[in-house]
């Protein structure tokens, strides 16, 4: 039985739970409503301090980690805005580092609910009105995570960035963006400025195409991957090269291939901001970067136990194609270090694309656990995940919980200990941090 709520987070809850039920939707991609909530509280938008706004679909959060981490390390202020949150909402909420404490969220989201006076309007837009009013405390950067899209997202309403930042277009929640590449990518090619530097990630070719010419539009000069900037790896350090010079960093902390492309574009985006003049020791802070469920692996906590002795147990929030495909090749990665027999553990939600998740692992394990996600009523049945791994040759069982699959797992006569990847959900994720016991902070 899990304990009480202290008071702060039970009326922290309460009031999200009010605020939640002020739209009948849960996602309604539109602007009109964020301007006159925005227009009530006085504009907080217009009060912030200089923002790197950046969208995409995968890496965003990972690429706003290193932007914090670099930025810290030279000694400047920094706020950050992500979504979603693992385990607590203050996650979405960091103010020169910190995260947010209850009392301090609370009361922005009352004022926020006050001004408001019961009109409808989305959760996400509450809650990134609320974080522009915790931002108006000074600092040097605020680092601003878009939340869906880019377009119509609530955090479109910054006129004029420092840069926008765009991380791999890839297919998803195509039901709010468009069943092509190229209408995703014109959605997040949209927080494109005037006169405001972009930075993007390598993309695929249509994609690409349609940031080129947003770029243009705009008059904003392009910073592309594998055109103006290049990132590699050699002798297992990062590898940074662009007009200005070479730069020869130690790895990231975070593991995984795809971890040195997003630490690049990290890297080249405050490279291209001529108001930021950072000394070069300052690109080290990539090494201190961390940002939870991405490729995590889980070294403590109630879970280690559960599992086969001697097992390795990682996390990922990746839940689309693209998503599985750099979990894969970082799990690739690692049978090539040291070999050991692969399990998934999948749960995902009911939008999601489940044979074109697990198709990344086909190749390297034939052993899937299909769970539910507790607290999702839209999580996909385990039954329906199951069917998706069966089509594609894997052996595949359903089990009640995580912690239900690794005491099974611990049931099995292994050789060598297994190594256990859990994925398929950003909320599966922040389940299994709180079950663990290791929530980020």
């Amino acid at each position: 039985m899990n304990a009480p709520a202290a008071p702060s987070q039970a009326a922290l809850d309460e009031l999200i739970a009010r605020l939640s039920a002020l739209h009948p939707k849960r996602i309604d991609l539109g602007l009109e409503r964020m301007h006159r909530l925005l227009a009530r509280l006085d504009h907080p938008e217009k009060k912030l301090p200089p923002v790197i706004h950046v969208a995409g679909t995968n890496g965003k959060g990972s690429t706003v980690a290193y932007l914090r981490a670099i930025l810290e390390a030279a000694g400047l202020r920094v706020h950050a805005y992500t979504s979603p949150y693992l385990v607590r909402i203050n996650e979405c909420f960091r103010i020169a580092g910190a995260l947010v404490g209850d009392d301090k969220l609370r009361a922005a989201f009352a004022h926020v609910e006050r001004v408001n006076e019961g009109e409808p309007i989305t959760f996400f837009e509450a809650k990134t009105a609320a974080a522009f009013c915790l931002f108006a405390d000074p600092a040097d950067v605020l680092l601003l995570e878009v939340g869906l899209g880019g377009r119509l997202d609530s955090t479109n309403v910054i006129e004029q960035p420092l840069a926008s930042v765009i991380t791999p277009v890839s297919m998803d929640h195509t039901e709010y963006l468009g069943d092509t590449l190229t209408s995703i990518a014109g959605e997040k090619a949209a927080i494109i400025k005037r006169g405001v530097p972009v930075i993007s990630a390598e993309q695929q070719p249509d994609a690409m195409a349609v940031i080129e010419l947003q770029a243009r539009r705009q008059r904003a000069v392009l910073h592309a991957a594998g055109q103006q900037w290049h990132v590699g790896v050699e002798r297992g350090r990062l590898v940074y090269q662009d007009e200005r010079g070479l730069m020869d960093l130690a790895a990231p902390k975070l593991f995984g291939r795809h971890q040195f492309d997003n630490a690049g574009l990290a890297i080249a985006t405050l490279r291209a901001i001529d108001s930021l003049k950072l000394a070069h020791a300052a690109y080290e802070g990539i090494v201190n970067a961390e940002w939870p469920a991405r490729m995590q692996r889980l070294s403590s906590g109630k879970l280690i136990e559960l599992g086969p002795q001697g097992c390795e147990i990682w996390l990922d929030g990746g839940h689309n194609a693209e998503g599985g495909r750099v979990a894969a090749a970082a799990l690739g990665d690692l049978e090539e270090r040291v070999s050991r027999p692969l399990v998934v553990i999948a749960g995902m939600m009911a939008s999601k694309d489940a044979r074109a998740f697990l198709a990344n692992f086909a190749g390297l394990t034939r052993h899937i656990i299909a769970v539910g996600i507790p607290g999702q009523d839209n999580a996909m049945p385990p039954d329906r995940l199951a069917d998706a791994a069966r089509a594609l040759g894997m052996r595949v069982e359903i089990s009640t919980g995580v912690d239900a699959a690794l005491r099974m797992l611990a049931g099995l006569a292994y050789e060598v200990p297994p190594r256990i990847l859990i994925a398929g959900s950003l909320y599966l994720a922040g389940h299994v941090l709180a079950l663990n016991g290791t929530p980020p902070s």
